[in-house]
């Protein structure tokens, strides 16, 4: 099994708001790693949407996110991805 910690750094105006909590969470859900995340003071299970909003992450809000698992790789890189892109939200700024 392997262990992974990644960091990213949320870059989205609204930052970790209700819907890239849902995504983040649904995503994280589609592995069997045990997955958690964290902004530096709180650590949470990432496959609980109730944790994951209590993280507040604003605009550049560092997340630090573990997995532990068969495919704890690719849950990480993927996670990553997802916040590095914003969550898919177009910036208007």
């Amino acid at each position: 099994m392997a262990r992974i910690e990644r960091d990213v750094k949320i870059p989205n105006k609204y930052g970790l708001h209700v819907i890239p909590a849902r995504l983040f969470v649904e995503l994280a859900s589609r592995y069997g790693s045990r997955i958690d995340v964290s902004n530096g003071s709180l650590s949470v299970d990432a496959k609980s949407i109730m944790s994951v909003m209590r993280l507040a992450g604003t605009r550049g809000t560092v997340l630090t996110i573990r997995a532990d698992g068969d495919d704890a790789q690719t849950a990480a890189d993927a996670l990553v991805a997802l916040v590095a892109d914003g969550f898919g939200e177009m910036d208007d700024d």
